[in-house]
């Protein structure tokens, strides 16, 4: 299908990878107990982290930039939801996600739900889009089947909180203020060969981990700022391959977020499937 064709990857996947930036809470609690970190900054980190995954839904503010491909950011604006299971609905920057060939307005609507990707696009003339405003396409043709798991099962952005604790250097730069409140500022990194130390890490979790650490690199840096509410105001990685800031708006009560209509989508996953088997050398 020549529309999608001429649609980079990075505007397929930008979503995506914005949705994975923080690791799974379940990790991050391992990797936090490997290094044994107990102190106030720790505990600081912990107390905002349980605290934001209870409340279950957020507004947030994200910009993303694929570094490796030489991207342009792209912001992403709109709701995450973790509390009854992965669900975001987002505005995207249609021009900068390179997604202007299925889209004419500056923004498109971007929702993951019911383990699939929605895009809101305008009617296509030809072809499995025809007629159709929504692009349909599974997490797993994007992700991968691990890759959708690991979102079924840890879409909390919050867990990222914890998974700085794996850096052994975790520090607090200072107070600062960030969108008009005042916030202590935290930063830690890691790198392969505290992937490798560490015992609790699966053998898959280290390949994974190893990977992207390759791909950005050799090191991730994590960068979140705290609230006296204990509610993260701001997080931001570096590395991987990109860089993500988010910024929490406002957390809980968020709407349900729902699936467009079936007759108003079409489906796509076998030819990004496709296509993401092609990138990958498969």
């Amino acid at each position: 299908m020549k529309h999608l064709r001429t649609v980079a990857w990075a505007g397929i996947t930008v979503a995506a990878l914005t949705a994975t930036t923080a690791c799974g809470a379940d990790t991050a609690r391992k990797t936090a107990d490997a290094v044994g970190h107990a102190g106030s900054v720790m505990a600081a980190l912990t107390r905002a982290s349980d605290k934001a995954s209870g409340l279950g839904s957020a507004e947030v503010e994200t910009t993303t930039v694929l570094t490796a491909a030489g991207g342009r950011p792209v912001a992403m604006n709109g709701t995450y939801s973790w509390g009854d299971g992965a669900a975001m609905d987002v505005e995207m920057d249609t021009a900068n996600a390179k997604m202007s060939t299925l889209q004419d307005d500056p923004t498109m609507q971007v929702k993951m739900v019911d383990g699939a990707y929605f895009y809101e696009i305008d009617p296509q003339p030809s072809g499995p889009l025809k007629g159709k405003h929504w692009m349909r396409i599974d997490v797993s043709a994007v992700m991968g089947e691990a890759g959708a798991d690991s979102i079924a099962d840890n879409a909390d952005p919050t867990a990222g909180l914890r998974y700085i604790g794996a850096s052994k250097n975790v520090k607090e730069v200072g107070e600062e203020s960030v969108r008009g409140k005042k916030a202590v500022h935290y930063r830690g990194s890691i790198g392969a060969a505290q992937v490798n130390s560490s015992s609790k890490f699966s053998a898959a979790e280290k390949k994974a981990a190893l990977k992207s650490l390759a791909a950005g690199g050799g090191r991730l840096t994590y960068d979140v700022w705290v609230d006296g509410d204990d509610l993260p105001v701001r997080m931001k990685q570096q590395g991987g391959g990109m860089d993500v800031t988010m910024d929490f708006l406002k957390f809980g009560a968020a709407k349900p977020i729902t699936a467009p209509p079936a007759s108003d989508t079409g489906d796509l996953t076998d030819k990004v499937k496709k296509q993401r088997g092609q990138s990958l050398g498969q």
